[in-house]
């Protein structure tokens, strides 16, 4: 069960929440499925900066809701639609096709990284 605990921001249209809990890929997105919600995927740089405060708050890396698709190091949405923003860090994503699953740095930029490491959960509704 996800305990918010003044754990919740409301960006936009959006509210993100995490439960401080680190977990692999396949955890995070059921945890937050299993809540009515999915793993967060930053559409803008608000939303971007939203999901960075629970990143610095916790000092951990966390997944996004960004997966490799069909073709080798093309990213998309967790629900299969097109990534119309992105922070990739400089040099990445560089896993072609290892490296399935993304995280977000301390820093707000982003990582391909493989889906069985524990990183934070930040849920979306």
């Amino acid at each position: 069960v996800l305990a918010l605990n003044g754990k919740i921001k409301e960006v936009g249209e959006k509210l993100f929440a995490s439960n401080g809990k680190e977990v692999n890929f396949a955890s995070a997105l059921e945890s937050c499925e299993n809540v009515g919600g999915t793993l967060a995927t930053p559409a803008n740089a608000e939303e971007n900066e939203a999901l960075l405060g629970f990143v610095k708050q916790y000092n951990r890396y966390a997944y996004l809701g960004i997966k490799e698709g069909e073709s080798v190091g093309q990213f998309e949405n967790i629900n299969d639609t097109p990534l119309n923003y992105t922070n990739w860090r400089k040099q990445e994503p560089n896993g072609k096709g290892t490296e399935k699953c993304v995280e977000m740095y301390t820093d707000g930029t982003w990582n391909d990284k493989k889906c069985n490491l524990n990183r934070l959960t930040i849920c979306e509704f």
